[in-house]
């Protein structure tokens, strides 16, 4: 589970900085998408790794307080 944890968290890291890219590039009046440029030609992988950034975060959204050894020391030992 820890590896699906460590990708889960990769992916939705990755999604994390290419919209913040994209927010910047958008006040800039450039294309800073990061996943675009660099998968633009092939639209159908570009949306499988949105489709997986998506899922990893939905996936963290409802694991991450028990994998986390920070969120899960506070956390009760019935949980």
């Amino acid at each position: 589970m820890k590896s699906i944890h460590m990708v889960a968290w990769i992916l939705v890291m990755i999604g994390a900085v290419n919209w913040g890219l994209v927010g910047i590039g958008g006040f800039m009046g450039t294309n800073l998408n990061v996943v675009n440029l660099i998968l633009g030609s092939w639209p159908m992988v570009e949306w499988v790794v949105y489709v997986l950034v998506g899922a990893s975060a939905v996936y963290e959204i409802v694991k991450h307080k028990g994998m986390c050894k920070e969120c899960s020391a506070g956390m009760p030992s019935s949980m």
